[in-house]
């Protein structure tokens, strides 16, 4: 066993934070050593939530014919023209995606509009498709996340009040490289709506998407904002699928041990967040999806994804069952995550 891993793994375990330096260090001892890397982030993760595990679904409330340019998205007209063509989904077809989704034992239904804000009538159907699952029967109990772009101070209150718990807007990569691979807004736009969220009393799901040819210190620089500035509860970690017609189409798809490294050094960095594997998991990490738990991580992305199949909940289930995990849909009063 690496010495150097067994150092910081413990400084974890025992409450303590890595500064960015040792971060780094942290990385090249990582890909020199993974087992090592992996097996110190699976004991963290097992310090903050036992064996206990959550699932996540998603629906698109609004589809396609996004203005903004982020290349790595088949929404985008900008990014792949006339790739995914403009579609709502209804209140009642979300209320039934959410009775699929608590069917399955997920934790939350995600509702997700493309866009880069809401307009007034998004707004108003969303808290009408929220109104109907927090009155199903069907459906009680499973909290409601919203990912609808930029928010004002208003519109988040709006949400709040209407009860949705969190609010999901991911930074997707560091500060200095997001204009690489976005334009049409800024890095301190994504921060702005985030305090809005938060002051509004919406709890916060920010992550990031890798594969879009950052480095190693763009990684870790998001980690850290995520650290030390925007304290989510939940950080979805998502890993490029390259969809024709996209800017980023042709690029290099991660290794899994790539993937789960990222995973694993994210976990040293943030040891009390849920951290969530979303979008590519099962087009990159092939048959090595079951090592996301060993890698730290502590949900998943189930079901269908926006643009994207996904894996059915019930091959999720099986795997976790036979990890000796245990899904649950809220955490046990007894750990500390």
């Amino acid at each position: 066993m690496n010495e150097k891993l067994t150092e910081l793994g413990q400084r974890v375990l025992t409450g303590g934070l890595i500064a960015r330096p040792e971060l780094l260090e942290l990385v090249r001892l990582g890909q020199e050593s993974p087992y090592d890397l992996l097996y110190w982030a699976n004991r963290i993760r097992t310090s903050r939530f036992g064996s206990a595990v959550k699932l996540c679904c998603i629906v698109p409330g609004k589809l396609g014919g996004c203005r903004e340019d982020c290349k790595w998205c088949a929404q985008s007209a900008a990014s792949a023209p006339g790739a995914i063509p403009a579609k709502r989904t209804t209140p009642q077809d979300i209320l039934s995606a959410a009775r699929t989704a608590a069917g399955c034992g997920a934790a939350c239904i995600g509702v997700v509009n493309s866009g880069r804000r809401p307009s007034p009538r998004d707004l108003e159907e969303i808290v009408a498709a929220v109104t109907r699952i927090k009155s199903d029967p069907q459906t009680r109990g499973i909290e409601i996340c919203a990912s609808l772009g930029e928010l004002t101070g208003a519109q988040a209150e709006r949400l709040a009040e209407a009860g949705i718990a969190r609010y999901h807007h991911n930074l997707e990569t560091s500060r200095r490289f997001f204009p690489n691979v976005v334009t049409t807004h800024t890095y301190q736009d994504r921060l702005a709506t985030l305090d809005a969220a938060a002051r509004a009393g919406m709890r916060l799901c920010c992550g990031g998407l890798f594969g879009l040819g950052e480095t190693w210190e763009d990684r870790l620089d998001l980690a850290l904002t995520l650290r030390d500035q925007v304290k989510p509860e939940s950080v979805p970690l998502n890993f490029l699928h390259p969809i024709p017609g996209t800017a980023l189409h042709d690029a290099r798809p991660l290794a899994p041990m790539e993937i789960l490294t990222i995973i694993a050094v994210f976990r040293f960095a943030l040891p009390d967040a849920d951290l969530r594997i979303a979008g590519g998991r099962t087009v990159n990490l092939r048959d090595m999806q079951s090592w996301i738990f060993y890698a730290g991580a502590t949900s998943t992305l189930t079901g269908k994804y926006l643009t994207t199949p996904g894996r059915a909940p019930e091959e999720d289930r099986r795997m976790i069952a036979d990890l000796g995990l245990q899904i649950v849909t809220t955490w046990p009063a007894s750990l500390g995550g």
